[in-house]
């Protein structure tokens, strides 16, 4: 019988460590490369400041968007569908063959469906009484 050992929080050298050996098992279980390529772009205000922008990566032939946001005042403009598909072809060229995302009920559901994403999953009760929404896009 082996002894227990006690789990404690993760130093940031632990955190470096383990995602590097997830990294090298990934890469030698699939055969294929999962270098994430951040992807980052901004649409900046007459003040300088950013008010709209996209957040992701490509690895593994995927865009996995994880942050988009415009200023609640400027929706509707079209600066949200301009990263979108700004970030789409950018992943292109890096070579992702696929797009996904998640949302949230009270989120931008119907803007992805508008630009070809089909949803895939929902969780139920993501926060209690609401539902988060998994999409993906072939590019």
């Amino acid at each position: 019988m082996s002894a227990q050992r006690a789990v404690q929080a993760a130093s940031a050298q632990d955190v470096q460590a383990l995602c590097t050996r997830l990294l090298a098992f990934n890469r030698k279980a699939s055969g294929n490369s999962f270098d994430e390529l951040p992807l980052q772009l901004a649409i900046h205000g007459a003040d300088g400041k950013a008010c709209a922008g996209l957040f992701g990566d490509v690895c593994a032939g995927w865009l996995a968007i994880h942050v988009l946001w415009v200023d609640p005042e400027l929706r509707g403009q079209g600066l949200g569908s301009q990263l979108l598909l700004q970030a789409e072809q950018q992943a292109k060229t890096a070579g992702a063959h696929s797009a996904m995302l998640d949302t949230f009920d009270w989120q931008a559901e119907d803007f992805y469906l508008r630009h070809g994403y089909e949803v895939f999953g929902r969780l139920a009760d993501f926060p209690p009484g609401h539902q988060r929404i998994y999409l993906r896009k072939t590019l």
